[in-house]
């Protein structure tokens, strides 16, 4: 009988090990983000420590990537759970067999394309002696940039062969010092900072290139993660909303965390993020004109039916 209880007690706990080994849920959580005053929740975030609010114990790792593709490569490699990111990156991304998701919005933002050149005063101007710095091939400014040049000249890729492949503080940089580059297609802060000096003046906006307002960054999760983790995923889209509704609430104490982050005085930074246009919201615009456009001219090859099979349906959850 003894022999019978210590079988049974050794098979219990073979089975405890093996459901152990099933589940994957792991104490830690990494995020990646890019450069720009868009991020700012996620700066909150860190700040605040929302994530920690809900899971003292949960290890968080922050990076800060130059482009998306970095982005997709380090959360294809396991090393990123949660990365931010622009929709058309995400949508080639997905295309090219990247199991990841929308899971909600971050930011509606001005963009715009500026140049230092007196006598360039819109795209009709631009020559083929022009360069244009953006992040990269396939980012939203790239495509917003080639809407532009599909109404405008029924050509979407009319400029693809003077684009230059550059961070936001490398091309403001460039552009202000008038080298290598003759216009930067940009966003807050850059394209505030770059606005306030003399003779640089935009000459597209993205809101005319979408012909509407569009979200700018989505936060994307890999389906391994929302799969494995659900606690910690539940805990990210809390903790992001927590940080988005208090930079609503307390602009001026957000000002006072992201001045030392931008390396912009407070008086600068809340103006920034209070201006026209710019929004801090998980709700999402312009996904399916995105698509449309992408899927015209080739950028994208997959089709979908409804937005539900790309996105978990968190975007809506501040109410906006």
């Amino acid at each position: 009988m003894k022999k019978f209880i210590v079988i049974i007690n050794l098979l219990l706990i073979l089975i405890l090990i093996l459901s152990g080994c099933n589940n994957t849920q792991t104490g830690q959580i990494s995020i990646a983000e890019q450069y720009g005053l868009a991020y700012a929740p996620i700066q909150i975030m860190k700040e605040k420590g929302f994530l920690k609010a809900y899971d003292p114990d949960l290890d968080v790792k922050w990076k800060q990537l130059g482009n998306t593709v970095a982005i997709r490569e380090a959360m294809l490699a396991g090393n990123v759970d949660i990365g931010f990111m622009a929709i058309p990156p995400f949508l080639i991304g997905r295309d090219k067999g990247m199991k990841w998701k929308i899971i909600n919005g971050l930011n509606i933002s001005p963009l715009g394309l500026v140049t230092y050149k007196e006598n360039v005063d819109s795209i009709d101007d631009i020559t083929v002696e022009d360069r244009i710095a953006l992040p990269q091939p396939g980012s939203i400014q790239h495509i917003l940039l080639a809407m532009a040049c599909e109404k405008r000249f029924s050509n979407a890729s009319k400029f693809d062969d003077i684009l230059v492949t550059m961070a936001h503080p490398d091309g403001m940089n460039a552009l202000l010092s008038r080298k290598e580059i003759t216009a930067h297609f940009t966003s807050p802060p850059y394209i505030f900072e770059e606005l306030a000096v003399g003779n640089i003046h935009q000459i597209l906006s993205g809101k005319e290139a979408m012909g509407g307002e569009f979200t700018f960054i989505i936060g994307v999760g890999t389906e391994k993660f929302h799969d494995n983790n659900p606690e910690n995923y539940q805990i990210f889209v809390k903790s992001l909303h927590d940080a988005i509704e208090f930079i609503k609430q307390n602009p001026e104490e957000a000002a006072k965390i992201l001045a030392n982050k931008y390396e912009i005085s407070e008086e600068k930074i809340l103006k920034y993020i209070t201006w026209p246009g710019m929004k801090y919201t998980s709700s999402i615009k312009g996904v399916e004109q995105f698509i449309d456009f992408m899927q015209k001219t080739g950028y994208i090859n997959l089709k979908y039916n409804d937005i539900s099979e790309i996105s978990w349906g968190e975007e809506t959850h501040d109410g906006q």
